[in-house]
């Protein structure tokens, strides 16, 4: 997995102040973004990522994609903002200039029941599935760039507000940049969980029952 803690994107790919504060108030306000636990940590992030690092270590595509599962476990929590971008010229563009405004979310040991991923290709979806039986979907340094994320939420000593680049409960991967607003727990559980999401990296992530097809329909 690409920790984004550790990317200092190009000089040229960093947004100009000025379009900042133009074209980045359009961002704001159709990414509606849910940092849990709390809408106010939300609308932190959402702010304060204008000023973030890279999510991942590559130009994303700039297709979201649907990902659910009925229970996430997680040991070593961390989330922060960030500004995820797309390859020069990508279609995908559209008047954000290539760029996505994105909550980077990172568990050091994760474990998930009944795992779905769907990408919308335009009439159909590539649909992936996991863990649906009695083994569940395990990764390391599991790390999710989203707009939206969704589920019933609990952490064990969660702490609320730190400086992203002091977070240690995730490990070196979790860590983000400077001066961004940040939590982090020792634990979390996630039931009913949903996300949309840009990207996704993991160091080791097992899929066992792995299914890949495509469906009429995407994640339930």
């Amino acid at each position: 997995m690409a920790p984004s803690s550790e990317v200092t994107p190009p000089a040229a790919s960093a947004p100009d102040p000025a379009e900042v504060t133009g074209r980045g108030r359009v961002r704001l306000r159709r990414s509606a973004v849910m940092a849990v636990p709390a809408a106010a940590v939300t609308a932190a992030l959402a702010v304060l990522t204008a000023q973030g690092a890279l999510g991942v270590q590559f130009a994303i595509s700039g297709m979201p994609f649907t990902v659910t599962a009925t229970e996430l476990e997680g040991t070593g929590f961390a989330q922060f903002g960030g500004l995820d971008n797309m390859a020069e010229g990508s279609p995908n563009a559209g008047d954000t200039g290539g760029q996505v405004l994105v909550v980077t979310s990172v568990i050091k040991d994760a474990k998930l029941t009944k795992l779905c991923q769907a990408v919308d290709l335009g009439g159909t979806n590539l649909l992936i599935t996991a863990g649906t039986g009695n083994t569940k979907v395990t990764a390391e340094d599991l790390t999710t760039d989203s707009t939206d994320l969704s589920g019933d939420a609990s952490f064990g000593n969660i702490e609320i507000g730190n400086d992203a680049s002091t977070l240690d409960k995730a490990g070196p991967k979790g860590r983000g940049p400077i001066g961004v607003f940040s939590q982090q727990a020792d634990t979390v559980n996630i039931k009913n969980l949903r996300q949309t999401n840009y990207a996704t990296t993991a160091a080791v992530f097992r899929l066992p029952g792995l299914k890949l097809r495509f469906s009429e329909t995407g994640c339930p």
